[in-house]
Order: C-alpha cells, then structure tokens, then sequence
C-alpha cells in the first residue's frame, strides 16, 4: 500500500473484488489482502495463471459481467462475504466502439448497473450475516462521468449514473439488515482503460485536465483503494447510500 499513517485491520474478513486483476481493482485487492483479508477477485480470462501479474494470494473465479448465469454461479458459490466491491467495468470508447450504437449502450448498462444490482442482491443474506464491524457493505465504483456530460462515454456514463440511484435505493432497503453501501466516484486515475490519456501522445488530454484539478496531479489507484477501504471499516459504520468524489478537486472547479 502507498499510505504512510494508516492501516486498517480486516483479519479474517471475506471480500470480493470484482475485476481485481487490474487498476483500481488490484490495488483495492491488494490492500484488503495487506489489511488482513481473504480475498477473492474476478476476472475475465480461464485461471488466474493467464494473467501476467501475480495472483497467487487470491481466490480467482471466472466472472463475464453480460452473463446473468456467470453472475448466479458466481453468487451461488460465495459462501461468505462481508465486503463486495462491484469495480468491474470498461469504456467500450477505449475499445474503439461508438457508445452512441444502441447495443454498446444497452452492453454500458449492463456492466455498469444491472450486473451490479444483481451481484449485490444475490449476496444480501451473506452480507447480513457478516460480523464485521461496522457490518457487512456494498462499494461500488463510479465515475465523474455521473456529473458531466462526455459524449465519447455516454454509455459507460450512463450506467455509473444508474449505480448512484442504486446504490441510494438499496441503502434503503438493505441498511434494516445491517448493509451499508456507498460509491467512490473516480477522476482521471492512471489505469489500463485510460492508458491512451497518461500514453506519449495523450498531452491534447491531459493539460486541460490537469489545468482544471486544483491539487494539481492526476489520479494514482491507491488514491481510490484508500476510500474504498475506508468505508468498508467501521470508522464508516454510520454512512450509507453516499457518493464520494475522488478526482483531486476536478468537478468542483466549474
């Protein structure tokens, strides 16, 4: 981990991090598992050995987000879990497809809101039986994407949108069971998807986004698996159903 004067202790905690074999995912992973935690993660690819990056010290599980069956075997074979952390997701923009085509958006909700609703519902009665304290909760992971208009995104925008309305519903229903769950919205953070922007050649990117961010940097993964981990503890037993904005200042400055 990157903090220097923090550390949390999830010692024997179930946590699972969808999409953690990359980015924000793996360095949320790898900071839960540093605290403590067992930790499984998902990906899309057979076995974790298909991957370069070592993986050795999670539970791998095969999970295709498009796939409502991948998704019930996934919750089916989850026999505890005190924290979910829905963090799986693309820009099929960064894959070269128009989110504009009706199908890549409907593909955009998919991944970003329907397959995370439903991975948090079919994990309800394990999170309810969590003993953590603070008790058992959902982090999603959202996008300043949810509070600006960018055209290139407009699916993947859209379905971060949609896990903020979510998330506030679900807070709802869920927090009688002891469930907690909230979103950490990320800015311009450095990551395989957004490659092309921190890329030679990304300057045109860039230099208007660092000229707009009042603390002056772009985004690191650790800045996010900081908050992520955070209202997982129970020094966040009393927040639910909130977003916290992690872009150094971004959307803040008009």
């Amino acid at each position: 981990m990157a903090w220097s004067n923090v550390a949390y202790d999830f010692a024997g905690a179930q946590v699972l991090v969808t999409g953690g074999t990359s980015g924000i995912g793996a360095a949320t992973a790898a900071a839960f598992a540093d605290a403590g935690a067992q930790v499984t993660i998902t990906g899309t690819r057979a076995a974790a050995s298909d991957y370069e990056a070592d993986l050795s010290r999670y539970q791998y599980r095969q999970l295709d987000l498009e796939s409502r069956g991948s998704l019930e075997d996934l919750a089916a074979a989850t026999t505890a879990c005190d924290v979910l952390v829905n963090n799986a997701g693309l820009s099929f923009y960064s894959l070269g497809q128009d989110e504009h085509d009706p199908d890549v958006f409907e593909r955009a909700l998919t991944i970003h809101l329907a397959a995370p609703f439903r991975l948090a519902t079919r994990l309800a009665d394990k999170l309810a039986a969590s003993k953590l304290p603070g008790g058992g909760c959902v982090v999603g992971l959202g996008s300043i994407t949810s509070f600006m208009g960018i055209a290139v995104t407009l699916g993947y925008g859209a379905g971060k949108t949609g896990l903020l309305g979510m998330t506030r519903g679900l807070a709802v229903d869920l927090g009688p069971r002891g469930i907690r769950l909230n979103v950490v919205c990320a800015g311009m953070v450095e990551t395989a998807m957004t490659a092309g922007v921190f890329s030679p050649g990304g300057e045109a990117w860039q230099r208007p986004a660092l000229e707009r961010t009042p603390l002056g940097r772009l985004g690191k993964v650790d800045d996010i698996s900081g908050a992520v981990l955070f209202l997982a503890s129970d020094a966040a037993a009393w927040i639910t159903g909130q977003t916290l904005m992690i872009d150094g200042g971004y959307t803040i400055n008009g």
